[in-house]
């Protein structure tokens, strides 16, 4: 297992807070995404033995490139997954971005490939290609960007991007590419494309089935990749408390919030925020939290009022480890995790739930935790 967290680049607090809006419709961060806090998050991932850090992109962040650049100056190992938005730069020009970021950084260089599911944020930076376009635009950049890694000039010429006698950057290490998408467009790019196909957190039955479809993918390709799985955490000593907490995270949603959000999210044309939306339904469906618990101890009410992933897993720390184990099982290798406040949270991850996946008797999980 592989065991990452998050940056909270649009601000952090003891709230669920949006990931790619700098502001919310009720009020802003208790805690501003300065580079001053998102050191001190990156460092306390860092310490609680996390492998990676992933950043958002979007139209209320700040330029991931930028601020991975900043935070890898106040941390020694922890490496940072930048997210990017393929077709808003060209892919020989991001090569060199990368060139750059692991020399500075020391190698420690992730790629987030994130496409764009809201049409209208699209169109706001001057993109009018429609889903799948632009995902078949994406399948291009990536290939563009993998030669520009072999060192070796060559010439494209695709529908998207023609180029002559390209650029190279040559890497080492060349940066592992995560990509993430629901769709049968995206499932494709991902299966020719990607070294870890993410998934946002579903329960493990819809897990095991994309599974298996993207392993088919992957093969029909000649490839194989990794599976990685997006999840917020709420761990207490004791389930009765986790759930509490759920409780309290909950009752910072007020219904206006809600129905702002979800109005939002409605205009995505994003199967996996389809996907989200379908395990909650939009709105409350009882009275307490666990009324949107949609499998054992995977709660579905984040989605409410966060766009992308809209799951947290809720338990005692024993439960949420034999969670993560669980879709372990399923083949996921991969685990990017967060949690409000995401500086505390992450010593609370790193201090009682990543010592139950050690290896050895005394861990849940036979295998290596990374970090």
């Amino acid at each position: 297992m592989r065991l990452h967290w998050f940056l909270p680049t649009t601000g952090d607090g003891h709230e669920v807070r949006t990931a790619i809006m700098s502001t919310d419709a009720h009020r802003p961060p208790g805690r501003p995404g300065s580079v001053r806090y998102l050191a001190q998050v990156a460092r306390a991932a860092e310490d609680a033995g996390f492998e990676a850090a992933l950043t958002p992109v979007g139209a209320g962040c700040p330029d991931p490139w930028i601020v991975c650049a900043a935070v890898a100056q106040h941390t020694g190992r922890l490496k940072l997954l930048v997210a990017f938005r393929p077709g808003f730069t060209l892919p020989t020009l991001l090569a060199q971005q990368a060139q750059a970021f692991q020399e500075i950084s020391g190698g420690r260089l992730l790629l987030n490939v994130v496409t764009g599911g809201d049409p209208v944020e699209q169109r706001s930076y001057g993109d009018f290609l429609d889903h799948d376009a632009r995902y078949a635009r994406t399948a291009e950049f990536l290939d563009v960007l993998r030669r520009t890694w072999t060192g070796r000039r060559y010439d494209f010429h695709g529908e998207h991007y023609k180029i002559e006698d390209g650029l190279t950057a040559p890497l080492d290490p060349i940066p592992d590419v995560y990509f993430g998408g629901a769709s049968p467009a995206a499932e494709q790019v991902a299966a020719g494309h990607a070294d870890v196909a993410l998934m946002w957190g579903e329960p493990p039955a819809a897990i095991a089935a994309r599974a298996a479809r993207l392993r088919a993918l992957a093969a029909a390709e000649g490839r194989h990749v990794r599976f990685g799985i997006r999840l917020h955490v709420i761990a207490r000593d004791t389930a009765s408390e986790a759930w509490a907490e759920a409780e309290r995270l909950l009752a910072g949603m007020d219904p206006a919030r809600i129905e702002a959000a979800q109005q939002r999210f409605a205009r995505f044309d994003s199967t996996g925020q389809q996907r989200m939306a379908a395990l909650h339904g939009g709105s409350v469906k009882g009275t307490d939290a666990r009324s949107l618990e949609v499998a054992p101890g995977l709660w579905a009410g984040v989605g409410l009022v966060r766009e992308g992933a809209g799951t947290a897993l809720v338990g005692s720390y024993d439960e949420v480890a034999e969670r993560l184990r669980e879709y372990a099982d399923l083949g996921i290798e991969e685990f990017i995790l967060s949690g409000w406040p995401h500086l505390e949270e992450a010593y609370r991850v790193g201090e009682y739930v990543i010592p139950r996946l050690a290896p050895g008797p005394a861990g849940l999980v036979s295998g290596q935790v990374t970090g």
